[in-house]
């Protein structure tokens, strides 16, 4: 468990890390809902597919609603 949330910590480090520009609305939408999906993924006791499965449709989601914000300014 402590090895996932590591792992997970890493990442999203090294995804906010090697962002040299501003964000697209698309692209904060999916940090938060990969990283919000991912987080109940591991709260709720999932497997590891499990967890990684809801942080990739967190994601998915999170890209879809944050581009349509953007859409919509």
């Amino acid at each position: 468990m402590l090895k996932t949330k590591v792992v997970v910590m890493l990442a999203a480090a090294g995804m906010l890390g090697g962002c040299n520009e501003s964000l697209s609305d698309g692209q904060k939408g999916a940090l938060v809902g990969a990283a919000a999906g991912t987080g109940i993924g591991l709260v709720a006791g999932g497997s590891f597919g499990a967890v990684v499965g809801a942080g990739l449709i967190g994601g998915a989601v999170g890209y879809l609603g944050g581009t349509a914000i953007g859409n919509s300014k």
